[in-house]
């Protein structure tokens, strides 16, 4: 499927007709640091636009990253509470934090095509 950005540093992939899943892009790798530590959200949780989806510690900052849209949280990737240096990976199967329902299709087309560009780079 096909896979969007938002400017708070997530990337967000449709894995089928109702369900996102959703991790750290390359912008939102580069604006923490090296990731040290997260606190997850709750399963089942409805999350409203511009709410914090992850807490996360990196070498950089201390972030709240916040989600793009009103959603339903369907899963959890649990190994990144304990091993949180899996969202420093690339590999959108390492690197992912969330799955999600309920997502107004109007929002998922609003999102980027592109990742923003990296802290540094000219705008």
């Amino acid at each position: 499927m096909s896979v969007k950005y938002h400017n708070s540093g997530l990337w967000i992939e449709k894995i089928n007709e109702t369900s996102y899943r959703i991790g750290l892009s390359e912008k939102g790798q580069d604006d923490v640091g090296e990731v040290i530590f997260v606190e997850l959200p709750e399963i089942k949780e409805e999350v409203e636009t511009g709410s914090v989806l992850l807490n996360v510690e990196g070498e950089k900052a201390v972030t709240e990253i916040t989600i793009p849209f009103r959603a339903t949280i369907t899963a959890v990737h649990e190994e990144v509470e304990d091993n949180p240096e899996l969202l420093n990976k690339t590999d959108k199967e390492s690197n992912w934090i969330v799955e999600v329902t309920d997502v107004d299709p109007s929002d998922w087309e609003a999102l980027d095509d592109e990742v923003g560009p990296l802290e540094g780079e000219n705008n």
